[in-house]
């Protein structure tokens, strides 16, 4: 009988294909929450997320009055076990039961030590798969508790399905036979062990935070729109193109970007050359003048009305800071402690001129849109900015495009389809951890992203925009807008949670507040870009229309002072074979937000990178 059920046994549970273990999803996922699969004997893996241990009590015999004795006719060894296992002070019923007297026994001297009481321990185990966690019980006799229980153990484990008696959240649980790894803990040293760590305090911890329900519901949402997002795209005709992330060009001409070098460590010429020509000269007067270029660059970024001068004051802050960096390398007598601008000698650097992390691939994209037609990219983006910012990290995972042969208009549908796909795909796919995010972090999640699939989006443009909001007299900015000015977080939030309460796309902002390579608009003022503001998000997706044409973009180039020769590739791409074309930066850590309700992108990415602080 057993041989023909083996079949059926087999057949029914599904294993990981790599590691022959059942997956929890796959057991709690069920409809019937796992009980068809009681009575299988299966293997599972995972870490205790909490625990406890119930003593098995001994059997006790029962009292029988009626016949004056105990059980019926007088026993000697069962009254002589009464009597070791009731208080002194009950002695006396003893006479009354069994009118005999029995001397009592003392506890000797020294006493031969027991194994510790039978026990059961009750384990809830979890292995990422999902937000509910498989109960299992491993009796004593298999495990001691001592090593099973701490939160935090990794355990692999086999066993039997069997229904849970006691009624709860569990309606199964796993009867263990078996446990072939332990995976133990420090407890004192282990930081989950403590119960509902703010997330503020996890970040201290990336390399664990995993493990909790919180970060795991998270990262799996997260998943989620990762392969929708290529799914988008694949599905649309998209090819997928990779970008460097190492470039030699500033893709925005103003960025603060990270420089790339090999220099640090050595002595080189052009270093040694420096040191010569800075002799005479005072670091204090070089660090008070860095101090008033600091005021004038923070002055011109909160006005971002003169992008030329901008652009002018940080090339000026970052040779006088070059400057300090020598002096104090000079004086601590340390070569190579200075940081190299452009202007420097890079003949000893592994490349041969200034590098830097990209800010942006859409320039490189460009070029393959001129030639594919669609293409998109994915990965991460650096910039170098001190900003307090909770939606803003130094390095930021973005989804980038390029479409040939298209305009504004097109980049702008493209942004609503996209926003549209990935909302439907997590309400589909991820609707337990969206439960439980609506239950611990934000209830109006699942509203929020259903509204997203349904509702249109608002379209005004930056004029209207600053006009509505002058207009606001219940709220007082703390950036004065006037037209020119950047839309500031504050601005841009004001507009989609109070003013539209629903996502908004902003179109045709001043030239000076975006970069180089945005097509100019008819009036001379503005340019064909846009971005999409989602409330309690803010800005997800920041887009254009790029310029395709020579004269206007080499004259763009020439305004800004930037360095031509490093984007004379770029211009080629409009000598020869020039297209319209259209694109945008979408980044996806800013979705996760808007997904899960949290505020501080640092909780929403694996590893954050923010400043002054790299954690592994």
């Amino acid at each position: 009988m057993a041989s023909e059920q083996t079949p059926i046994v087999e057949s029914s549970v599904t294993l990981s294909t790599y590691s022959k273990r059942v997956i929890l999803k796959t057991l709690m996922g069920r409809g019937d929450g796992g009980l068809g699969w009681v009575g299988e004997r299966i293997v599972i893996g995972g870490w205790v997320k909490s625990s406890k241990e119930e003593r098995k009590e001994p059997a006790v015999a029962t009292l029988d009055v009626s016949g004056g004795g105990i059980g019926g006719p007088t026993n000697v060894d069962c009254v002589e076990v009464l009597q070791s296992r009731i208080p002194l002070f009950f002695s006396s019923i003893m006479k009354v039961l069994g009118g005999r007297n029995y001397p009592i026994h003392k506890k000797p001297d020294s006493v031969t030590p027991q194994p510790p009481p039978p026990s059961t321990a009750i384990l809830q185990i979890s292995d990422g798969s999902c937000v509910a966690s498989l109960q299992v019980i491993v009796d004593s006799s298999i495990e001691s508790p001592n090593e099973v229980i701490p939160t935090g153990t990794c355990i692999l484990v086999e066993g039997i399905l069997q229904q849970t008696l006691m009624q709860g959240k569990h309606v199964i649980e796993l009867k263990a036979e078996k446990i072939t790894h332990i995976g133990t803990v420090e407890q004192d040293k282990y930081p989950l062990s403590k119960k509902r760590l703010p997330l503020e305090m996890l970040r201290d911890c990336s390399h664990f935070r995993p493990r909790t329900t919180t970060v795991a519901c998270i990262m799996r949402i997260r998943n989620t729109m990762t392969q929708a997002t290529h799914t988008f795209f694949q599905n649309h005709g998209f090819l997928y193109v990779q970008v460097p992330i190492i470039t030699s060009i500033d893709s925005e001409g103003f960025s603060e970007k990270f420089q790339v070098t090999t220099l640090f460590g050595e002595e080189t010429k052009w270093e040694r050359n420096a040191m010569d020509e800075t002799a005479g000269v005072s670091l204090e007067v070089v660090k008070a003048s860095i101090e008033e270029k600091r005021k004038q660059v923070e002055e011109l970024k909160r006005s971002e009305s003169n992008k030329e001068a901008l652009v002018a004051a940080l090339q000026d802050l970052s040779r006088t800071n070059e400057l300090a960096l020598q002096l104090e390398a000079r004086e601590k007598s340390k070569p190579g402690a200075s940081l190299k601008t452009d202007e420097g000698d890079y003949s000893e650097n592994f490349f041969s001129g200034c590098t830097y992390l990209t800010v942006s691939g859409r320039l490189h994209l460009e070029s393959y849109a001129c030639a594919l037609g669609n293409v998109y990219s994915f990965g991460p983006r650096f910039r170098a900015r001190k900003s307090e910012s909770k939606k803003i990290v130094a390095e930021m995972w973005m989804v980038e495009l390029e479409m040939a042969f298209s305009q504004l208009e097109d980049a702008m549908n493209c942004a609503d389809d996209l926003l549209k796909f990935l909302c439907k795909s997590v309400l589909e796919d991820c609707s337990e951890d969206l439960l439980f995010a609506s239950k611990r972090i934000d209830k109006t999640v699942v509203d929020r992203l259903q509204s997203m699939t349904s509702s249109s989006f608002e379209k005004v443009s930056y004029a209207e925009a600053v006009d509505v909001l002058k207009q606001v007299k219940d709220k007082k900015f703390e950036a004065k807008l006037e037209w020119g000015a950047s839309l500031t977080e504050e601005h841009e939030s004001y507009l989609a949670d109070e003013i539209y309460k629903k996502p908004v796309i902003v179109y045709n902002y001043p030239k000076e507040v975006k970069p180089f390579y945005v097509r100019l608009n008819e009036d001379g003022k503005t340019v064909a870009a846009f971005d999409v503001i989602a409330p309690k998000a803010g800005t997800l997706i920041r887009g254009s229309q790029n310029e395709e044409r020579f004269n206007v973009l080499s004259t763009r180039i020439q305004k800004l002072r930037l360095p031509k020769e490093q984007y004379e590739w770029y211009l080629d791409l409009r000598r020869n074979g020039t297209v319209k074309h259209s694109g945008f930066s979408f980044v996806l850590d800013v979705m996760v937000l808007y997904a899960t309700g949290l505020t501080d992108v640092r909780d929403v990415i694996p590893f954050p990178r923010s400043c002054s602080k790299v954690n592994n």
